[in-house]
């Protein structure tokens, strides 16, 4: 008992070599096992991975090649093309100038039989004729106002370089060629005149030469928009109608009158308020516009009192139709657009570029439905 004890007090003061040897090569191989697995599992994550990244770009060098983002290529040059047309036609000028030409053409319709193939032609040939001198027109004045339009309308072809200056000339000069030389194979002297004459005034308007450019004075600018809007278009296209295609003679009855009364109102204001969000171009480069000399608060509400005045005479003039329909049409109609252009006029923020020229638009919207009333005055 003792010599046990003896040699377990002798063994408690010596390390047990084998023991801990087994002990800790027993945990070195754990340790290489769980890297050793590690290690391996790293590998499937990073072999999954690259699969995965290979698979996506993969996918997306598919998509490009399906969707083919290049804006030079067949399938998306001409969209670009019509869409950058489209913005260099101006289409609310456009639009107002075919719709004013089928109103006042009706205003020569006299009885049912008078809606024959032979109108419609004519109806059609000073459309096509008006449309390219409309081309003509806004596309000079863009050529002239490059350097204004980036700061006004930067989206515009020409200042945005969507369309070199030679494109644009291009296109300017095959429009007034095109116009002329339909207007000219109709023989209509009415329709011509008004394509000559609207030619003159587009032209002085715009073209920055000396005696020239009357663009930069207010007063003469508005009476260029005022005679070809109200007085050429009025009357030129609806003798063209009267006088050509029905051969009659040249009278002018009380809805011809009215029309050129009440788009003198709309003439004037279109000239006036389509400046009041360009007040920083036109300052800069001189243009004297009546917003630059009277301020852009002064001159929106003169316009809205203008075209209120214009409803006002509309509605008398409505008013005194010996039609029922006639009236009750003309009166209700105008007197819904007073209440509408009057509420718009109100909620409008006049420090918002983007607000006045939303009510410009308006404006222009009101100037189609004006077109749609004028054959119902009788």
């Amino acid at each position: 008992m003792e010599e046990t004890l003896s040699m377990l007090k002798m063994n408690a003061g010596k390390p047990d070599l084998g023991y801990h040897h087994v002990s800790l090569s027993a945990s070195k191989h754990k340790q290489i096992i769980q890297t050793q697995h590690n290690i391996g599992r790293f590998k499937e994550s990073f072999i999954l991975s690259h699969k995965l990244n290979t698979t996506r770009v993969a996918s997306a060098i598919s998509d490009q090649s399906v969707v083919d983002p290049d804006p030079t290529s067949p399938q998306h040059s001409l969209p670009n093309a019509l869409n950058a047309f489209y913005r260099f036609s101006r289409p609310h000028t456009v639009i107002g100038t075919a719709l004013s030409i089928v109103s006042v053409s009706f205003l020569a319709v006299q009885k049912l039989s008078d809606l024959s193939p032979l109108f419609f032609i004519g109806v059609l040939e000073a459309i096509v004729a008006a449309f390219f001198m409309n081309i003509y027109i806004v596309g000079l004045n863009q050529l002239y106002d490059i350097d204004i339009d980036k700061v006004n309308k930067p989206y515009l072809p020409l200042a945005s370089g969507e369309y070199s200056v030679k494109t644009g000339i291009i296109i300017v000069s095959l429009s007034a060629f095109m116009s002329f030389g339909l207007g000219w194979i109709v023989g209509s002297v009415p329709l011509f005149w008004a394509l000559f004459i609207g030619f003159l005034l587009g032209t002085a308007y715009s073209v920055n030469i000396p005696m020239l450019r009357w663009k930069r004075f207010a007063f003469v600018a508005a009476m260029c928009i005022l005679v070809v809007r109200a007085i050429v278009v009025q009357i030129a296209f609806y003798l063209h109608i009267q006088t050509f295609v029905y051969g009659r003679l040249a009278v002018f009855p009380k809805p011809v009158i009215f029309a050129t009364g009440i788009i003198s109102f709309f003439s004037v204001v279109i000239s006036m308020f389509k400046d009041i969000p360009d007040i920083v171009g036109d300052k800069i480069f001189g243009i004297q516009s009546f917003t630059v000399r009277l301020g852009q608060k002064r001159v929106f509400w003169i316009c809205i009192l203008l075209l209120e005045v214009a409803y006002v005479v509309a509605i008398l003039v409505g008013a005194s139709s010996p039609f029922l329909w006639s009236r009750c049409i003309t009166v209700l109609g105008h007197a819904i657009l007073g209440l509408l252009l009057w509420g718009r006029a109100k909620s409008t923020d006049l420090e918002s570029k983007t607000a006045i020229t939303s009510f410009y638009m308006f404006i222009w919207q009101l100037f189609y439905v004006e077109y749609l009333l004028i054959p119902l005055v009788r």
